[in-house]
């Protein structure tokens, strides 16, 4: 019996110090979303997206503790630290944390696409109300609490539940969508667009978007790979799979975006994006297209969005996270079938329902939020602020203080 005791003990640390590794690999995630949008905006906006990434993490991990966690499984934490601790070594502490690496990725999404002239206040409580309680809802719906009746439905209509095995539709497809209504209602940049004619802005500093790019590139294995929960379901399919489609992305930017180093390495994130739905289910090969084709998406996709529709999505997050994400969720529903090498239990139709519900959801949910916030308090800075810049309007220093003083 004690030696029983001892392996039951054993196996709960096991699992705690699995998914705490998992969560300080998807925390340090938080610094590529960081430097990445760094990298890309002007010197006059370096600080507040430093900023920006950090207070939301903070305020995610608050409103994620007390209000996301338990709207999504069911568990509050509002009880003695001893019942918290239990007899699994507080695994569902350990799960919170790294789940709220998840949530906060919400906010960390948006950041990039209205950087440089949203106000910071209001975007701090917009991205308090996805983190605390739009993405919780949708997470509720497809891993947590309330999954079973949805999934089910999934599985009566398109002959199996649907399948997001670290996120592509969740987090990313989510976070993408909820940007877009963000970026459509703050307007573009002052001089992007001059009487219909696009003037492209420059960013300020290509190692800082490649150094963000590695950093999340790395992380991501946690991501991924962590999204099995404990030790004993661990799969080195999930490792390889995402490292083929993070490749596969990289190789087709680097012919697609004519050896441009913005397109290659956000090459990088849009294969790994595209890769989390389907990872524990495809074939290698299978990611390493899912991988190409994600990549594709985004060289072409910016393109489309910048020139054509002319919305002024400054890291291109509408089609790096939602369109690719969404991709990843239908393309789990193709390369994870038997007939294209994978384990299967995946339909194309379950996928695709799945996705496009992911839509509705993170629109209405950003129309509604962003909609309220600009007719109260306002989101945009005003023309003098974002000339300026928000470093200085916002922070009242520059990122390069010893050059503003000279």
């Amino acid at each position: 019996m004690e030696t029983m005791s001892t392996v039951t003990g054993l196996k709960s640390s096991a699992d705690v110090l699995f998914l705490m590794l998992g969560a300080a690999m998807v925390f340090a995630m938080h610094a590529g979303f960081a430097f990445l949008e760094v990298g890309s905006v002007r010197k006059k906006n370096q600080v507040n997206a430093l900023v920006k990434i950090l207070t939301d993490w903070a305020v995610s991990t608050v409103v994620y503790f007390l209000v996301g966690f338990p709207i999504s499984y069911g568990i509050s934490f509002l009880k003695p630290a001893e019942e918290l601790l239990g007899k699994t070594q507080g695994y569902d502490l350990v799960h919170y944390f790294f789940l709220l690496c998840f949530a906060a990725c919400i906010p960390a999404i948006i950041s990039g696409g209205i950087a440089e002239r949203a106000k910071f206040w209001p975007q701090v409580i917009a991205g308090a109300i996805f983190a605390g309680l739009a993405y919780p809802l949708f997470e509720s719906l497809i891993w947590g609490q309330f999954s079973s009746s949805v999934q089910a439905l999934f599985k009566s209509l398109g002959g199996a539940e649907f399948h997001d095995y670290a996120g592509s539709v969740v987090v990313h497809s989510i976070g993408g969508w909820i940007a877009l209504p963000a970026v459509i209602i703050l307007g573009p940049r002052i001089g992007r667009f001059v009487k219909g004619k696009s003037h492209p802005i420059l960013v300020s500093n290509i190692p800082f978007l490649g150094l963000g790019s590695w950093i999340l590139a790395v992380g991501w294995f946690g991501f991924n790979v962590m999204s099995a929960g404990n030790l004993e379901k661990i799969s080195g399919l999930v490792a390889v799979n995402s490292l083929m489609a993070m490749v596969g992305g990289i190789l087709v930017a680097l012919v697609a975006g004519k050896n441009d180093p913005g397109f290659i390495h956000n090459g990088a994130l849009a294969g790994l994006i595209a890769v989390c739905a389907g990872s524990d289910i495809m074939h290698p090969l299978g990611a390493l297209v899912v991988g190409g084709v994600a990549s594709l998406i985004f060289v072409y996709g910016f393109h489309y969005e910048q020139e054509v529709l002319k919305i002024d999505d400054v890291l291109g997050v509408w089609p790096l996270h939602g369109i690719i994400g969404t991709w990843g969720g239908i393309a789990a529903g193709i390369f994870g079938q038997k007939f294209c090498g994978g384990i299967g239990g995946v339909t194309f139709l379950s996928q695709v329902g799945g996705s496009l519900f992911a839509v509705i959801f993170a629109l209405v949910s950003s129309v509604i939020v962003y909609g309220l916030l600009n007719k109260t308090v306002g989101i945009r800075l005003d023309q003098e602020q974002e000339y300026n810049g928000a470093d200085i309007s916002i922070h009242n220093i520059g990122a390069y203080p010893e050059d503003s003083i000279r």
